[in-house]
């Protein structure tokens, strides 16, 4: 196929899309425009059991919310419609039955019960559990059965003795043994089709030139290579990008990690951050560079360049990165940020829209936030007093002091405030900054004091001090 087009395909069984998935999306959309091709989102919805109502709302949410907008799929349409397999039963139907006609699959009438005592067999006797063809062996009447109203799946004819391989363009040359290799269900009972058979005819169908997956898939793609020859469609070019692990090298999972993409939004993480930490997982900027947008990568990305072993999902790498975006914004720029984070949090939505103080408070407050997150724990005493039931006797006995020194302040600049908070320091041992932190602001430490004082207002300050003392 002369044009690049890659896609992901997601599964609406979820709160969101996971961050795994969400990494392949990246590799998936980023080739595509690397190549001036296209990116396509379709929906695997076939699994009606675990499917979960507004799961597909959310992954195209977060997937745009990311910038990753792809250019054919079921909220944007294009040429090879629908784009939700739930709503292309027939054509999987007609395909299914196509391979029937051609000997390469056939009907299955067998019971739960029979399948189950034929694996049981199989397990005791330590062979590999797999259908053993009877229905292809001994039906002779499955149209008359159908007709009757029988329930039947098609299964896959897989030819045994035969070696199967492909070309994976991270991994090389992948071979199986067809004789390890299952009779696979195609179409269930209900006319939905398995994984393996949507995933070819709808890749072939939708001219996807470019299969970008997770490397769980590659014990499947023997069948789906026989599929594909078994239609004598061409196969698309194989990439099976390693998976994400947790630091104990077990998969990713929400039993040890957040995993869905929208908590890491929710948690004030930058998208573009995020985009950057996910790209180096398996592969490395040609200049060791371990910051850089989401253009460069679309320049330098190269399939064959990804290592095939599991990557490490450190999240205390990512709050490093995110931490470093923060602070290379421009206070606009973050100022915007924080207030789309925080457009439900009225006070400091109101703050930051309002006070001309805020440039100070977003200057000094982006050089320590690792998360948007972070900026309500470091500005929270500008909206509420520390109560009385913070202080302990030490910090009661210093208030008439610390009033009494402010009260002399005449300019209410940051300058002098710390001026005279250092000289109240030098006349009286039991005055630490520590302890002035938790009078203002109710913790030991916290943006530069002098500085929020100041933003606070001598009134406010006085106030609150004579408050402490009632």
């Amino acid at each position: 196929m002369s044009s690049v087009r890659t896609r992901i395909a997601p599964s609406p069984t979820g709160e969101d899309i996971h961050i795994g998935n969400l990494y392949t999306a990246l590799i998936n959309w980023a080739y595509a425009k690397k190549n001036n091709g296209q990116f396509i989102v379709r929906i695997e919805d076939t699994d009606r059991e675990r499917y979960v109502k507004g799961a597909e709302e959310k992954i195209l949410a977060s997937l745009h919310a990311f910038s990753i907008t792809n250019d054919e799929g079921p909220d944007v349409g294009g040429p090879y419609a629908p784009y939700r397999q739930s709503e292309r039963l027939p054509i999987y139907k007609q395909h299914a039955e196509e391979l029937i006609a051609k000997g390469k699959a056939y009907y299955c009438f067998c019971s739960k019960e029979r399948l189950e005592e034929l694996r049981s067999t199989q397990q005791k006797n330590k062979q590999i559990p797999r259908y053993d063809k009877y229905c292809l062996l001994n039906v002779k009447n499955a149209k008359e059965r159908i007709a009757g109203g029988e329930k039947y799946v098609v299964r896959l004819n897989v030819t045994p003795d035969k070696k199967v391989w492909f070309d994976d363009v991270i991994r090389g040359k992948i071979e199986f043994d067809s004789n390890q290799i299952d009779d696979q269900v195609l179409l269930k009972s209900d006319g939905y089709p398995t994984y393996h058979l949507g995933v070819v005819v709808d890749d072939h169908l939708m001219k996807i030139s470019h299969v970008v997956r997770a490397e769980e898939w590659i014990s499947s793609t023997p069948k789906h290579v026989i599929l594909y020859e078994s239609f004598g469609w061409p196969l698309p070019v194989f990439a099976h990008m390693p998976i994400l692990r947790n630091p104990d090298k077990s998969k990713l999972s929400k039993r040890k990690n957040p995993v869905w993409a929208s908590w890491y939004l929710g948690e004030g993480y930058l998208p573009e951050a995020i985009l950057n930490f996910l790209a180096l997982q398996g592969w490395s900027h040609p200049d060791g560079k371990e910051l850089f947008s989401v253009a460069e990568f679309i320049e330098k990305i190269d399939l064959k360049d990804i290592h095939p072993a599991g990557p490490i999902f450190d999240i205390n790498k990512l709050q490093w990165m995110n931490q470093q975006y923060i602070q290379t914004l421009d206070n606009s720029s973050l100022k915007n940020k924080l207030l789309n984070f925080y457009e439900e949090n009225q006070t400091i939505h109101g703050f930051l829209s309002n006070n001309k103080a805020s440039e100070t408070v977003l200057e000094l407050a982006k050089t320590r936030m690792k998360a948007l997150k972070d900026f309500s724990s470091l500005v929270h005493y500008l909206f509420e007093s520390p109560g009385k039931d913070m202080m302990s006797e030490e910090h009661m006995q210093i208030i008439p002091l610390i009033k009494t020194a402010l009260e002399q302040v005449a300019s209410w600049k940051s300058s002098e405030i710390l001026a005279v908070l250092k000289e109240l320091m030098s006349k009286q041992s039991s005055a630490k900054m520590s302890l002035f932190y938790v009078l203002f602001t109710g913790s030991k430490q916290g943006l530069p004091l002098p500085e929020m004082l100041e933003v606070l207002g001598k009134d406010e300050v006085l106030k609150r001090l004579e408050n402490l003392q009632k």
